[in-house]
């Protein structure tokens, strides 16, 4: 296996075409519904056509819900409001279609996959699909140690890697990004305080199934102390995750930035995929032109990196579900912009 060089992401990602963008807004001049009248709708189609390289923009047909999953050791001081080493039922639920996100995925007949990175379960209680990319079970708990050896970082980035080229040779034209994890918040959370240096207390949240004062103070002394540990390597993005991050976030850093190379776009969730999204924008600068924030989720920490990396959330309707859910419910509004793109006439 050659060595994993983050630095050449830098050079590997282009901008989607800023030319095919200038003739997309020509051709949004020339339709009938008068400039402005489609708001933001507008500013997606033409987002979309850089993207695609064609104007008229290609209709978005293949989407394509992706989770990844896996369990964290921080959550064992209780910063959750699920049990320490309950992702597998998160997954579980997902599979049998009662999740949120699956009753999402379903009613608008979006195919949804499931990624284990590191789920705390043993495999066989999974289907191989869901488990083949698993890296570890359970990652490290950040506050007192590293979430993933070396080799597990490089292995985990790499299994994101080979999943965006997965759905980029599947024909996949859009992915709806999401996790499932229990403890997710409090490492994301970390890594956007490193990132942004800010203090745990700027962005510590109640997470997505709400926590009480007690469980708040855990997890704001959880990401305290985890800072400690991330500042020192804040010039290594890849040890960052290996240090305070997880198999989980290390793989979706590592999707982000081979599915900007393979110029698939990607809809943000929440405060997790957010996170992961500050690491591969200090890893490639363009990459955040491929992706939208589905919504805002009300975590601190996610308003603070989508402010970083100049992502406005599509929606804010107070959904603190996670699991994808937030980018699903901004699926329908990308798909309009589309259609009205390719399918208004324009005038003579």
């Amino acid at each position: 296996m050659s060595a994993l060089n983050l630095d050449d992401f830098a050079h590997l990602i282009e901008r989607p075409d800023g030319g095919v963008r200038r003739d997309a807004e020509e051709r949004r001049a020339r339709l009938a519904v008068p400039p402005g009248a489609l708001g933001r709708l507008d500013e997606l189609g033409e987002w979309l056509a850089a993207a695609q390289q064609q104007v008229p923009v290609r209709p978005v047909e293949r989407p394509r819900v992706l989770l990844f999953a896996g369990d964290h050791g921080v959550a064992e001081l209780g910063v959750s409001a699920r049990p320490a080493g309950g992702t597998k039922d998160l997954v579980r639920a997902v599979l049998d279609g009662a999740s949120p996100a699956a009753v999402l995925a379903r009613n608008t007949g979006t195919p949804l996959r499931v990624v284990d990175l590191a789920v705390d379960c043993d495999p066989e209680e999974l289907p191989e699909e869901v488990t083949r990319h698993r890296v570890r079970r359970s990652s490290g708990r950040i506050d007192i140690e590293d979430a993933l050896t070396a080799e597990e970082a490089e292995a985990a980035f790499r299994a994101g890697m080979a999943v965006a080229d997965e759905e980029a040779d599947a024909g996949t034209d859009l992915v709806v990004l999401g996790d499932l994890s229990v403890g997710g918040t409090t490492v994301a959370s970390t890594l956007i305080a490193a990132l942004c240096g800010t203090d745990a207390s700027v962005v510590t949240g109640r997470g997505g199934a709400g926590i009480d004062d007690l469980a708040w103070m855990r997890k704001c002394a959880a990401i305290r102390d985890a800072l400690r540990r991330a500042r020192p390597v804040l010039g290594d993005q890849l040890e960052l995750l290996a240090t305070v991050g997880g198999a989980d976030l290390t793989a979706i850093t590592g999707f982000l930035l081979q599915s900007a190379v393979r110029r698939t776009p990607v809809i943000l969730d929440g405060v997790v995929s957010a996170a992961c999204a500050l690491v591969a924008q200090r890893v490639a600068f363009r990459s955040p032109d491929w992706w939208l924030a589905g919504q805002a989720s009300g975590e601190p920490a996610q308003a603070k990196a989508l402010d970083r990396i100049a992502l406005n959330p599509l929606l804010d309707h107070g959904v603190t579900a996670g699991e994808g859910t937030g980018a699903l419910l901004a699926l329908p509004l990308v798909q309009a912009a589309a259609a009205l793109a390719a399918e208004l006439p324009v005038r003579d």
